[in-house]
């Protein structure tokens, strides 16, 4: 990416963005109405924790434009009945052409909805949200470009290895960051950005 990609670029619309925001449409309305949004519920911290391992080394508008697809081959992300899916459900998903058929990343989403059930079972309705929140850093200034923006953190790691620790997998702290800053949990929209901080 070159260094004038890496500021916030005015779109059509009149409107500054971050410069990820403004190659497509769908990154577009992802950016103005989704990224940095605070995420709540159990069933929504797994979904975008579940996307963002299917997103591992692919391009993220992959994920964006296969997400209705995820969502019906998923359950709704519900997250009890991903982790009821046997031989079977693996079979369906692997053929199934509107999702990434990634065996491994098949895997890991129900391994993951298994650990996130023990952990509601243990600590009640909210667990899993509570958890990841409970890694928040504490708020700061906006980035003034995208070379400010670290791939990890102090807090993404520490929320990787206590997800780790519970049996989750496919969650570096990499991608937790990543998760981060999709969920709210930090709000990386660059200074000049149009969209307005949100409180979590």
């Amino acid at each position: 990416m070159s260094p004038a990609a890496r500021e916030l670029v005015r779109g059509d619309d009149g409107l500054a963005r971050c410069p990820w925001g403004t190659s497509t449409p769908d990154y577009a309305a992802y950016h103005d109405d989704e990224w940095g949004r605070p995420v709540h519920g159990d069933v929504e911290i797994f979904e975008r924790i579940t996307l963002e391992a299917f997103q591992s080394g692919l391009s993220w508008l992959t994920i964006l434009r296969k997400r209705e697809g995820f969502r019906d081959a998923f359950a709704g992300f519900d997250i009890a009945a991903v982790a009821a899916f046997g031989d079977a459900d693996r079979a369906r998903l692997l053929a199934d052409a509107r999702i990434v058929r990634n065996r491994a990343k098949v895997d890991a989403a129900v391994v993951n909805a298994r650990a996130a059930v023990a952990l509601v079972d243990a600590d009640g309705p909210g667990a899993l949200d509570r958890l990841v929140w409970s890694f928040a850093p504490a708020r700061r200034g906006r980035p003034r470009s995208l070379s400010e923006v670290p791939p990890k953190t102090p807090e993404s790691l520490a929320l990787s290895k206590d997800l780790k620790r519970r049996g989750f997998v496919f969650v570096g702290p990499t991608t937790m960051y990543a998760a981060m800053q999709a969920m709210g949990l930090v709000d990386d929209h660059l200074q000049g950005c149009h969209v307005p901080p949100a409180s979590g």
